[in-house]
């Protein structure tokens, strides 16, 4: 057996072997407690993190299981800091706990008298660390519970979570062995494995983040847990269209009355036993009044799910901090943010519960296979010149404009012609151009609600086979059978967007996916491509390249390109993007326990060794 295959450097990265017969075994394991920083041909890089550590010992993993992982794949001793860190960083998760108080306080208990006077001397945490009862233990008010976890996640140390919850107004509810169409319905393994580790995780369980892959029944598991809490739940999705397709799979999947399950959006209102809205309309202000955050936070709910987690926009990050009380169960493909706001989702809608590998899910037959090629595109004539006088954004809108990308979607339809297609960019102006060459119909932000299930409707069942859409098509919609994704352009390097993407086209179907995205040759975009492909390349995927060239005698589209090179209001937000949502209530409290100030260097004689959150 040749030497292993992961080389662990001082800095806690870890460089590893792609083409090592030993790589998909330490893929697999570095999964649990790192984080892919790039991915080129041979050599991936990982890195070592607070939050990925944390999240390894909530799942079960101390010190000695990571270290002896590393060790088993190393092709080198560990480094001693290395070593150190690890069992340094493992250590904390467990040093400060949250227990029930009494009346409207709190808690929360520190493991040495030392270091609860050295919380107390600190400068962002004194605020809330200021009732101390005793050498070990502080009261705190329970409407600073969340933005005390975010303020001890600021300096470094996670809280275990054990105040307790509401439980809610009582409802009866239970899983259907059928749906109503009478289907077979029962819980697959890995599911059955995400619930338990929701609600039994090493902390108590009961809040936490569960991740699947696009099409391997999430809303299954928010059902399940909801059959098992049996109380009242509001869900939070990030469209109207989401909130029909949640409203749709409980009523089809649960024994639950229908008129217990209700919708509260931009159309209708109605507060119920099992209520779903959407995020805007949560933290949507009037004058100095949030009236749709006090309707619903005002209701007996004893569980909230959030759909597509990664996505939280500040403002839902300041309400959850008022609702600490409530059970919460996160849902997402992939927890990776680009404002590295990982930490956010830790401390308050609780940690990675389950994570299960993408490929290992494709093998057992639960998604398709996905074949993914990255086609790069020669510039148009005419574009070169617009490019390289515009400024670093503006060159990215004139990349992902560049109108020979329309020559290759049309090429790819055509080979693609007896599959359902899917096409999906960020710019309104190109999107525009492919829709009404192919003569296929348009959605984007502007597309009514009505109109847009309209269309997804008529493209599930067939009866069109190309639909073009923006990028409200992300996330949390429903295409069972679409086959082919054709990605004209995305938003910059973001690794979430592509894991969503590609995960339109993942349910089983009888055959492969197939997944192109369009980069323009020689421009920003070959970079932020394989910033995109990260997150996706350590699920196990590989992107074939292939350097687009028209027939010969065919010259290249050309057009005259765009007079500026920035975008036009419209052309990159769409509505019902979850990030443009307003700011929300108790902003005060929550934006200075996330702290602006850069925690110092580490001081490793102090009790205290402060660190930044993990950032990309």
């Amino acid at each position: 057996m040749p030497a292993g295959c992961v080389v662990v450097q001082s800095d806690r990265t870890l460089l590893v072997e792609v083409d090592h017969p030993g790589y998909p075994a330490a893929r697999d394991a570095l999964a649990r407690f790192a984080e892919m920083v790039k991915s080129p041909e041979h050599v991936h890089t990982y890195r070592i993190t607070p939050l990925s550590l944390w999240n390894a010992a909530t799942a079960g993993w101390g010190a000695d299981r990571v270290l002896s992982s590393l060790r088993e794949h190393s092709r080198f001793d560990v480094p001693q800091n290395v070593i150190a860190d690890v069992t340094e960083y493992i250590g904390r998760y467990g040093r400060l706990t949250l227990l029930p108080g009494e009346g409207d306080a709190a808690v929360l208990e520190v493991d040495t008298e030392r270091f609860a006077t050295r919380l107390a001397r600190d400068r962002v945490l004194d605020r809330y660390l200021q009732d101390r009862v005793d050498d070990t233990h502080f009261r705190i008010r329970l409407e600073m519970r969340g933005a005390l976890k975010l303020a001890l996640i600021n300096v470094g140390y996670p809280v275990v979570d054990k105040a307790g919850f509401t439980p809610g107004v009582p409802l009866a509810m239970e899983l259907r062995t059928t749906t109503r169409a009478g289907l077979p319905f029962a819980l697959r393994a890995y599911q059955q494995n995400a619930l338990h580790s929701f609600l039994a995780g090493a902390d108590g369980g009961g809040t936490g983040v569960v991740v699947l892959p696009c099409g391997a029944g999430k809303t299954v598991v928010a059902m399940a847990a909801m059959a098992a809490l049996k109380t009242e739940t509001l869900i939070l999705a990030t469209s109207t269209t989401a909130v029909h397709q949640w409203m749709e799979e409980i009523k089809d999947k649960m024994e639950v009355p229908e008129e217990c399950v209700v919708e509260y959006t931009g159309r209708k209102k109605n507060v119920g036993p099992v209520t779903v809205a959407t995020y805007s309309v949560l933290t949507t202000r009037k004058g100095e009044s949030w009236p749709h955050f006090n309707t619903l936070s005002g209701r007996g709910y004893g569980l909230i799910i959030y759909d597509e987690v990664h996505l939280l926009p500040a403002p839902v990050f300041r309400v959850t901090a008022e609702i600490q009380g409530r059970r919460r169960l996160g849902l997402t493909a992939t927890l990776v943010r680009e404002d590295g706001r990982e930490g956010h989702v830790f401390g308050l809608i609780g940690p990675k519960r389950y994570d299960s590998p993408w490929r290992e899910l494709e093998a057992q037959g639960f998604i398709a296979q996905a074949i993914c090629t990255e086609m790069r595109v020669p510039f148009a004539p005419s574009w070169r010149e617009a490019y390289e006088i515009a400024g670093k954004r503006g060159q990215h809108r004139v990349a992902a404009e560049n109108p020979v990308k329309l020559q290759v979607v049309r090429e790819l339809v055509e080979a693609h012609a007896s599959d359902l297609v899917l096409i999906i960019g960020q710019y309104l102006h190109s999107l525009r151009e492919v829709a009404r060459e192919l003569g296929a119909p348009l959605i984007t932000g502007e597309t009514p609600e009505p109109e847009r299930d309209r269309l997804f409707g008529r493209f599930k069942r067939g009866e069109e086979r190309i639909l073009v859409a923006s990028k409200v098509a992300n996330f949390a919609i429903d295409l069972p059978d679409a086959n082919v994704l054709i990605q004209l352009s995305g938003a910059f390097g973001s690794r979430q967007e592509e894991a969503q993407r590609l995960g339109r086209i993942l349910r089983p179907k009888g055959g492969p996916a197939r997944f192109y995205t369009l980069v323009t040759r020689e421009s920003v975009e070959m970079e932020m491509g394989m910033h995109r492909q990260l997150f996706l390349a350590e699920q196990g995927y590989k992107y074939a390249i292939e350097d687009w060239a028209p027939p010969d005698g065919v010259p290249l589209r050309d057009a005259p390109p765009p007079p500026l090179a920035v975008p036009a209001p419209g052309d990159e937000r769409q509505d019902g993007d979850a990030h443009d949502l307003p700011r929300g209530p108790h902003e005060d409290v929550v934006e200075e326990a996330v702290g602006a100030r850069a925690p110092p260097e580490p001081d490793r004689s102090a009790t205290i060794i402060p660190f930044p959150v993990a950032r990309r």
